[in-house]
């Protein structure tokens, strides 16, 4: 597509979102609030120019100007609920999927809301319990949207009892995956049902779901499962300040892509094991205190719509990261964990604590201490002599995968001042994680300082300084951030990041951006220039591959 023709789509895309926007802004006022319904919606713009940097090993895109662009637009009138959403790549942002390339309208959908059913034909997200075992959801930064299309039904009958039933396809890219899915849903909460236990102060609520997929076997020489299916049960207690969860899910035998077994000779075989997931948590709070601690086992728990389906496409389910998502630079962007669902045994304890003003340790504003370590760790498996599944004992540990203890001190110093700290010691198996066949685990330490002084009542600035330190991968790596605050509208920030004792001296570069931003209400718009290293970007223990890149990029949102 020629350059002429991308940038007449880009303005095209600007000129309806921009239309929409005024038309709904308008039709939301007073005249047409009750009798003709209320609009509603987003936009969003995210678009880059692309300089190519052989250094930084950044390739020359042939476009030079990308962009993904969003619009969503929500009717409501009464108990009546429209809405769809135009999606334009054009082309698609360099790291997101180009299957994506192209224009639509994939999200479309009516809801009708009556007294005691919920009825919605067309695009919809769902969830079951913590999504173990369905979660339909969309992750815009990673290029991740599972939407299912069909008909969902919700009830709310008698009091404390909620149910649900689904059936539909999910979204693949600007069409629909193959496998159909067919699920249901029930949970109560015992005090609200029960009138006797109305008033108790313990609080007990019970669920349980079934999904099911179906997918034709067209495969002459295995016999695979058409009909597959998954159950959930999972209970919930409150008591005052102790609350206690658990799930559990059970999957039958699913072989598809993603879950092959590699046996002697490294020959790969379907696997016909059943899949488990179970998920405990516990947690106490009181005044200055929180305590949480969780374990998490998983096997063979890869649940798609499309059994030849890989990376994001079609899943059906989803698996939460049992470690912290850490927002930092270097802490959270180098060598963040991804869930391994073929199997993992994981576990997390996070504490934390606020010394209250005019203690001893908090002083005059008090000061707070999180504390929080995990360690994730593969399955004991053995495969069976036939090589269609393995065994495993069920709090058997394989090999360690991930490590991490932190700990964190924040604290304020005066009115104008505040400063954080934070420590970090982290192993992780970068072979498994991220496929670096052969590479030792990466055992890092990661120091972060960060101070926060306010110039005046609308004037502040914020500076971080992080160092990793290793001897492994890339090896050392140093960071700085700087954030000068104009409120409640102008923010500029300049971010560097530097790989100071790579082993390759080649390799030894700077990465430097600035951002520049401006918001106003519902509005915001980004600037930034600079250089951007390949990685892993993750949210929630989901991950996609980040390229290098150089260039100019600008993000537009707004609501109305």
């Amino acid at each position: 597509m020629s350059r002429a023709a991308i940038l007449v789509r880009i303005l095209l895309f600007l000129v309806f979102a921009g239309i929409v926007s005024a038309n709904a802004q308008e039709t939301g006022t007073t005249d047409t609030k009750g009798k003709w319904g209320e609009i509603h919606g987003s936009v969003q713009f995210d678009a880059q120019y692309y300089n190519p940097d052989s250094a930084i090993g950044a390739p020359a895109v042939p476009e030079e100007f990308l962009m993904n662009g969003y619009t969503n637009i929500i009717y409501t009138k009464g108990k009546f609920t429209a809405g769809l959403r135009y999606e334009g790549y054009y082309n698609v942002l360099q790291g997101f999927d180009k299957r994506y390339d192209g224009q639509g309208l994939p999200y479309r959908y009516v809801t009708f809301d009556a007294d005691f059913l919920n009825i919605t034909v067309g695009s919809f997200y769902e969830q079951f319990g913590s999504g173990m075992i369905l979660r339909a959801y969309e992750e815009r930064g990673l290029g991740l949207d599972n939407f299912i299309d069909g008909a969902r039904v919700k009830s709310h009958i008698l009091g404390g009892v909620y149910l649900k039933a689904l059936v539909g396809k999910q979204r693949f890219y600007f069409g629909h995956g193959d496998g159909l899915l067919r699920a249901f849903d029930g949970e109560i909460a015992i005090n609200e049902t029960f009138k006797a236990l109305k008033d108790s102060k313990t609080r007990v609520s019970l669920g349980g779901s079934f999904v099911s997929k179906y997918q034709k076997d067209e495969n002459t020489d295995l016999e695979l499962p058409e009909n597959v299916g998954a159950w959930a049960a999972r209970a919930n207690v409150l008591y005052g300040g102790f609350n206690i969860s658990g799930e559990y899910v059970r999957k039958g035998q699913d072989p598809q892509a993603t879950n092959q077994l590699t046996v002697l000779g490294g020959d790969q075989r379907p696997n016909y094991n059943i899949g488990e997931a179970a998920l405990v948590t516990a947690s106490y709070t009181q005044k200055g205190l929180g305590v949480v601690v969780a374990a998490k086992r998983m096997d063979n728990m890869n649940f798609r719509s499309n059994r030849d389906a890989t990376l994001f496409d079609l899943n059906i389910n989803y698996l939460p990261a049992l470690t912290k998502q850490h927002t930092y630079l270097l802490a959270g962007g180098l060598y963040p964990y991804a869930t391994q669902p073929n199997g993992e045994w994981a576990f997390q304890a996070d504490v934390s604590y606020n010394f209250a003003k005019g203690s001893k340790l908090g002083g005059k504003y008090g000061m707070n201490i999180t504390a929080n370590y995990s360690r994730v760790h593969g399955l004991d498996t053995t495969i069976n002599k036939n090589g269609t599944g393995y065994s495993s004992e069920f709090f058997g540990l394989g090999d360690l995968f991930f490590q991490d203890f932190n700990i964190e001190v924040s604290k304020k110093l005066s009115k104008n001042h505040k400063f954080t700290v934070k420590y970090l010691n982290m192993h992780f198996n970068i072979d498994v994680v991220q496929g670096h066949a052969g590479e030792e685990p990466v055992k890092s330490n990661i120091i972060i300082a960060e101070m926060t002084h306010k110039i005046s009542k609308k004037h502040a600035i914020r500076w971080e300084l992080q160092g990793l330190f290793t001897k492994q991968d890339h090896r050392d790596w140093a960071a700085l951030v700087v954030e000068y605050t104009w409120s409640p509208h102008v923010f500029v920030a300049f971010v560097g990041q530097y790989n100071y004792s790579n082993p390759e001296k080649e390799k030894r570069i700077f990465y430097p951006t600035v951002q520049v931003g401006y918001t106003k209400d519902a509005t915001r718009v980004t600037l930034q220039y600079g250089r951007q290293r390949a990685g892993i970007f993750c949210v929630g223990g989901v991950c996609r591959n980040v390229p290098a890149s150089n260039g100019v990029a600008l993000s537009i949102s707004t609501s109305f």
